[in-house]
């Protein structure tokens, strides 16, 4: 008998996830097993409002355009769940002959696919059926933050434009070197993300000179003694700096605009650590928050993202298929040069709501700066080196 695929998002767009989308609707549309291939109008929302797009008429046209469409061409949410959500989510996928669910999101994402499967096993028996629904997850996130994976699609992309951004900046700061340019990245508690604008610097621009991640805590005398050497040193200083970065007592730098239990809207620390460098140093200084900007750049987009992300479209989908449940599809690097790495099957309760931070060994001493460690391991996902710029002066 033929059942139906749904597939789900959750959490916020990357310029991949429509990548993730078109590589389990090809596996989907393919499948003897499967008669209509539905997506969930703006996510869990749509789920439980039984308002789903039938994706099964897509020609290939369209269904290419996914590849290079920024966003989610169906929709997402961060729609609070209560538990007994999850048995309404179960009830209209049984409603619709969905047989089969793919989660694609990060760790809040993960847990809902979890207890989705676990409210599936329940209706199952509620109707006394031979009924069983199959929930897989497809990693996204720009944060890299989901564990046992060596790193998530979204990421890559994010990375690069992050780097791409910071080198184009630099190069300004280089060319009138009189103030200091604080970027600000998102990444509330992992700092791969801040991280990445260290693949900006070049053989003729060492910036950012400075880099400061959530995982450890914030010193301000340390920090402007580090802004301070590097603005005699050099004129211009570039520094990029996580949106969660907090104090020695955990406290965040700025104090929240907004907080939930898993949101926190952060005040502007970029803003903020201009203005101390202003007032405590004297010196010239200005922020940068690309924010959005930063995961919605298909311009940027990394080709090896890209294709990485097909590949969890993929290989979710397939998982199902042949019945496994309440997995996640991860990768595990074999090698970094040349890049090579294998799709692998995780188990969804070992990664949900677990937050996957940068390692020590990532992390200069000083908390100012990353290792060549996390250079190399980061580079071959930003899809292929950036363009050199030149400089006389």
């Amino acid at each position: 008998m033929k059942l139906n695929l749904l597939i789900v998002h959750g959490g916020a767009p990357t310029a991949v996830l429509n990548a993730s989308l078109y590589g389990a609707i090809k596996v989907g549309l393919s499948s003897s097993l499967v008669e209509k291939v539905y997506g969930a109008r703006f996510g869990t929302e749509g789920l439980l409002k039984g308002d789903l797009i039938d994706l099964t008429e897509l020609n290939e046209s369209k269904l290419e355009q996914l590849l290079s469409t920024p966003g989610t061409a169906i929709g997402t949410s961060r729609t609070h769940l209560e538990p007994e959500d999850y048995l309404a989510m179960a009830r209209q996928c049984y409603h619709f002959h969905v047989g089969y669910v793919l989660f694609s999101g990060g760790n809040g994402t993960m847990e809902a696919c979890a207890r989705l499967a676990d409210a599936a096993e329940i209706v199952k028996l509620e109707f006394n059926d031979s009924y069983r629904l199959l929930v897989a997850g497809i990693p996204k996130t720009i944060d890299n933050d989901l564990a046992l994976t060596d790193h998530a699609p979204g990421y890559g992309s994010a990375a690069r434009y992050i780097a791409q951004t910071v080198r184009e900046i630099a190069a300004d700061v280089q060319s009138l070197p009189i103030h200091v340019c604080i970027v600000e990245v998102m990444g509330r508690n992992a700092g791969w993300l801040t991280a990445a604008a260290a693949l900006a610097r070049s053989s003729g621009n060492p910036a950012p000179h400075l880099i400061y991640l959530p995982e450890r805590p914030f010193i301000e005398t340390e920090f402007l003694a580090d802004v301070k050497a590097c603005h005699e040193k050099y004129g211009g200083v570039v520094v990029t700096v996580s949106e969660g970065l907090h104090l020695e007592n955990g406290d965040p730098i700025v104090p929240p605009i907004f907080k939930t239990d898993r949101s926190v809207y952060f005040g502007d620390v970029s803003a903020y650590l201009a203005e101390l460098v202003i007032k405590k140093l004297g010196i010239k200084a200005r922020s940068e928050k690309p924010g959005i900007a930063g995961r919605s750049s298909i311009a940027l987009q990394s080709t090896v993202d890209r294709d990485e992300a097909i590949l969890a479209g993929y290989k979710a989908a397939e998982a199902v298929l042949s019945g496994a449940n309440k997995v996640m599809v991860g990768f595990n690097r074999l090698m970094t040069s040349p890049y090579e790495i294998d799709p692998i099957l995780l188990p969804i309760d070992k990664i949900k709501l677990t937050e996957r931070l940068m390692p020590k060994e990532y992390i200069n001493e000083r908390g100012n700066d990353v290792t060549q460690a996390f250079c190399d391991w980061c580079r071959p996902l930003l899809g292929g080196e950036l363009p050199e710029f030149i400089s006389l002066v």
